[in-house]
């Protein structure tokens, strides 16, 4: 779902088969009303008409925006001219719900306000004009009241249902983000301990492999000493002991830091 745009609400198949319901109320209830009686062939025309429409639209956002306004338009004269043929029967302007809610279905944003705002006026101008203001708005105030409550409450789901989606997205993104951390946390300590290891090889071949190297020449020097200076064997045995204590140190050293 593209969440950057306004889109149509949704609805689920309780909030549809309610819709339905309440159609098929009204429409029996107009038809068996007293005031339908004597224009009952028109009566019927129009709401069929109306009924055939309201099932053939449905609920189909993805036809061209220009069908769906006229669709809207058509229906709206229907209601308004079966409130004409007989200006008793007020609860005609019930009719104007289903479409609300279908305006909530087919359009987002400002165009589906637009609509509410058509039909909250094709619900109280009629009445007004053939009951006079007071008396006209009076009946009118029901079905007014439907008619911005439906869409209303249908674009605030839909808008929690669009937040609850966002979250979720960012979730994930968080998610995919931390293992990504992870990973490259991983990869560092990794690199760190392969340094630290070339270091220390460093060590050993720079100090200690000089220190092996004295010791040798120490000893050389002590062997040709013992036959030339004998006096001065002690002295390097002395000085090759403690180069090689010195050595041992070292690698004592070295060796407790590649420890894990």
């Amino acid at each position: 779902m593209d969440t950057t745009k306004p889109q149509p609400a949704s609805a689920g198949p309780i909030a549809r088969s309610a819709i339905v319901l309440v159609l098929a109320a009204q429409v029996i209830r107009t038809l068996a009303s007293e005031e339908a009686q004597p224009r009952l062939a028109w009566y019927a025309a129009l709401v069929a008409a109306y009924s055939i429409l309201f099932f053939l639209i449905r609920w189909q956002s993805r036809l061209p925006q220009p069908l769906l306004h006229g669709y809207l338009g058509l229906q709206s004269a229907l209601v308004v001219l079966m409130l004409a043929l007989e200006p008793d029967l007020d609860s005609v302007t019930a009719f104007f719900v289903p479409l609300a809610f279908q305006a909530a279905l087919l359009f987002a944003g400002p165009a589906l306000w637009i609509w509410v705002g058509l039909l909250l006026f094709l619900t109280a101008a009629p009445l007004a004009f053939l009951h006079g203001l007071p008396e006209g708005l009076a009946f009118a105030m029901s079905p007014m009241a439907f008619v911005v409550a439906v869409p209303a409450l249908m674009v605030a789901n839909h808008e929690a249902q669009v937040g609850r989606l966002r979250s979720q997205v960012l979730l994930e993104e968080l998610q995919g983000t931390h293992r990504k951390l992870q990973d490259y946390a991983g990869q560092v300590e990794e690199l760190a301990s392969l340094q630290e290891r070339s270091r220390l090889a460093r060590e050993l071949h720079d100090t200690v492999s000089q220190l092996v190297f004295t010791i040798v020449l120490t000893a050389r020097s002590a062997q040709l000493l013992l036959h030339q200076d004998p006096a001065r064997v002690t002295g390097e045995l002395e000085r090759l002991r403690e180069i090689s204590g010195s050595a041992l140190s070292q690698l004592r050293s070295l060796i407790s830091q590649m420890r894990p």
